[in-house]
């Protein structure tokens, strides 16, 4: 089987841009980010009630989960509720199939993160966490996903678009899922 090369982009500003073409860049960057926050707010509502009494009523930990961009956002929220006196871990969906899931009792309580709500490996994780009796705050950007569905708790993450220019690098939607997280930690 031969391996195809990954295909190389040209960088989206060139190396030699001059200072007020880089500085117009950052700026819309931020605006891109600073607007999906903006919406953000506007959706904190019961289902981020629910999520917060979920976390301090529960009788376990609080365990993050979630794959690639969202995985090192969960491990950050983790890291965040640990800080802030929530005893809370994270577990890579990938391992939990391969006998992390151990690590999750029925007392516990876990928030997985995926933008588009359908990833494979931490839908193949939930059945097992539902039946044990884990509470699930599902962060999606999909209020109609797979992971939404099966959460006992949905918070919509949503962005109207990514800073990237192309629109494919998580920027926006990390941005936003980050600040959720963070907003749940410091309650």
């Amino acid at each position: 089987m031969n391996a195809q090369p990954l295909p190389i982009y040209p960088p989206l500003v060139p190396a030699q841009a001059d200072p007020e073409t880089l500085c117009r860049s950052g700026r819309r960057v931020i605006a891109i980010e600073a607007r999906a926050l903006e919406l953000l707010a506007e959706r904190i509502n019961g289902g981020f009630h629910e999520a917060c009494q979920l976390i301090l009523s529960g009788r376990g930990r609080v365990v993050v989960t979630g794959m690639g961009k969202s995985g090192h956002v969960a491990r950050k929220i983790a890291a965040t509720l640990a800080s802030t006196g929530t005893p809370g871990f994270f577990v890579h969906p990938g391992e939990a199939s391969h006998g992390d899931l151990g690590m999750i009792t029925g007392a516990d309580i876990v928030v997985a993160i995926s933008y588009s709500g359908e990833t494979d490996e931490l839908l193949t994780i939930m059945p097992p966490l539902k039946r044990q009796g884990s509470k699930l705050i599902a962060m999606t950007g999909n209020p109609n996903s797979s992971l939404a569905q099966l959460a006992n708790v949905h918070l919509d993450i949503g962005v109207p678009e990514e800073a990237c220019p192309l629109g494919l690098a998580p920027t926006a939607s990390t941005t936003a899922a980050l600040v959720m997280g963070d907003r749940k930690s410091v309650v």
